[in-house]
């Protein structure tokens, strides 16, 4: 059965960064994700996540300068430095959370920017960083993102991340495997996922055209969920969705799942 983990980026959007940690694991979900959680203090976080009985699943590298428009810095030529410094305090982070995914942000290059001196940039950033967190037991996850949502995203196919995750063949790099973002840039999404489950470490939901829950969009969400378990996938599925109101009140669709909200 797929472990649902609560993204706290977009669930229980009506509460504190910290009371969503008790409001995810009141619902009946273990564990927990989110992007990078740079406005709580780590020391509360982890406290919180102990007295919840709560895993920390996944966090992203720290984004760069978000408000000038950065996403990310692993495959941006001439930002090797702060890219290995964001790196740093990520795996920090994750330590401190015991997190053992963290999902390596490529970014926006700027334009006019040599594709090929991107990718380059972005395998080299990739073996350095996985060099860093295997003493550590983290795994390092590498996300296509559509160019609808982020426009000029370096890394935005499922088949690009594969190949580069085949030329590096590094045990602890990994897919992950985002349905939205995968239904958006080409759909066909069931075989898809089978085809690129050997290489998946991480798998997010969300349904299109709105980034919403199951049973608000174009996918069945459960249908791929089972799919997934039947496909033989034992890791974690993240929860990445926008909810329509209260979170609570429309998570009946992962009752089959373990979730068991009040109502």
């Amino acid at each position: 059965m797929p472990r649902l983990a609560a993204n706290l980026s977009f669930l229980f959007p009506d509460a504190p960064f910290l009371e969503r940690v008790d409001r995810a694991a009141a619902a009946g979900f273990r564990g927990v994700e989110s992007m990078y959680p740079e406005d709580v203090a780590p020391a509360a976080l982890t406290a919180r996540l102990a007295d919840s009985g709560m895993q920390w699943v996944l966090l992203n590298t720290p984004a760069g300068d978000f408000a000038a428009g950065e996403r990310g810095l692993a495959a941006l030529p001439g930002q090797e430095g702060r890219f290995r410094e964001a790196m740093r305090a990520a795996l920090d982070l994750a330590g401190g959370l015991q997190a053992g995914l963290i999902h390596v942000m490529a970014g926006i290059p700027p334009d006019g920017a040599d594709p090929a001196a991107c990718r380059h940039t972005f395998c080299e950033n990739l073996t350095w960083a996985a060099a860093q967190a295997r003493p550590r037991g983290i795994v390092l996850t590498i996300e296509p993102i559509n160019r609808r949502d982020m426009p000029g995203y370096f890394l935005w196919q499922v088949g690009q991340a594969v190949q580069i995750l085949d030329d590096l063949s590094l045990p602890n790099v990994r897919l992950q495997f985002d349905i939205y973002h995968a239904q958006v840039e080409g759909g066909d999404v069931a075989s898809r996922m089978a085809a690129a489950l050997p290489h998946v470490g991480h798998v997010q939901i969300a349904n299109p055209p709105g980034r919403h829950g199951p049973g608000d969009g174009e996918l069945d969400l459960p249908w791929l969920l089972r799919e997934l378990d039947r496909l033989g996938y034992d890791g974690w599925v993240g929860c990445e969705y926008r909810p329509a109101g209260p979170t609570e009140g429309g998570l009946a669709w992962a009752r089959p799942f373990g979730i068991h909200p009040a109502g």
